[in-house]
């Protein structure tokens, strides 16, 4: 990751943009969006800037003196200036997803978000609100943190009772509350790697890895296989797999030695 993915509340914010024509325009609009105020100079209290000058001498220049200021700058079309880089952007609000390539292909980025946008339902946002008013529900009917997790999992899986895929999925969120939660016994999974590129997973081997609650591991295992892990999953470094599993799912991966 050569960049840090955040999302970036510009609700009442000040944003400098410093430039004019239709790149300048689309970073207006990009930041009316999101609630921005724009100035075009530089003013205390400014959050970020954007500089969309044809120049390139007169772009350095300008993202210099903001960056004086403590501004991070994205400069339109020259990610070598840029502090910062705006991604492709699939808005189902209150969902977004960002796809970004740190500046080195536009093309690639839209070419996704265009892919992403005819498959994403356009009420994903509704079931992202559903979910979030159902949190005090949801906490009484599974007090256990691990447990509403793995419920909240289950539901949201592929062909789950609240498939992100399935536009009618944000109405059945009462419906999926009040029926009876199945059980989810304590789980062991062997993932047999076969290369060190996270690459290579088999797609059962990433959605095992995605959904772990527990990963137990020899000490050698790639640092790259492990980062596909959720990140709230716990790591145990051992000899062999557990006699007893924990809780959920858990997975005990080990490098198979392939015969020449």
């Amino acid at each position: 990751m050569h960049q840090l993915p955040i999302f970036l509340n510009l609700t009442g914010r000040t944003v400098v943009l410093v430039g004019e024509g239709e790149a300048a325009e689309a970073k207006a609009r990009l930041i009316q969006r999101a609630g921005g105020r724009i100035i075009s100079a530089w003013e205390a209290g400014a959050t970020i800037a954007f500089v969309a000058l044809g120049d390139e001498a007169a772009a350095r220049a300008a993202a210099d003196a903001l960056r004086a200021h403590g501004l991070l700058v994205n400069v339109v079309d020259r990610p070598d200036l840029c502090d910062f880089t705006t991604p492709a952007i699939v808005d189902r609000a209150p969902v977004t997803i960002a796809i970004g390539t740190g500046g080195a292909s536009a093309g690639l980025a839209k070419a996704i978000r265009q892919r992403l946008e005819a498959l994403l339902p356009a009420r994903l946002g509704d079931l992202a609100g559903a979910l979030y008013a159902a949190r005090a529900a949801m906490k009484a009917r599974w007090p256990v943190a691990a447990d509403r997790r793995r419920a909240i999992d289950a539901a949201l899986a592929p062909g789950g009772a609240l498939d992100p895929l399935d536009a009618g999925a944000a109405d059945r969120v009462g419906e999926w509350l009040a029926a009876a939660a199945p059980d989810r016994p304590s789980r062991l999974e062997t993932i047999r790697l076969t290369s060190a590129d996270p690459d290579e997973l088999t797609l059962r081997a990433a959605r095992l890895l995605g959904e772990a609650d527990h990963v137990f591991h020899p000490p050698h295992i790639p640092a790259a296989i492990l980062a596909r892990t959720r990140a709230d999953a716990a790591r145990h470094i051992a000899a062999a797999p557990p006699r007893e599993s924990p809780p959920g799912l858990s997975l005990w991966l080990e490098m198979q030695v392939i015969a020449l």
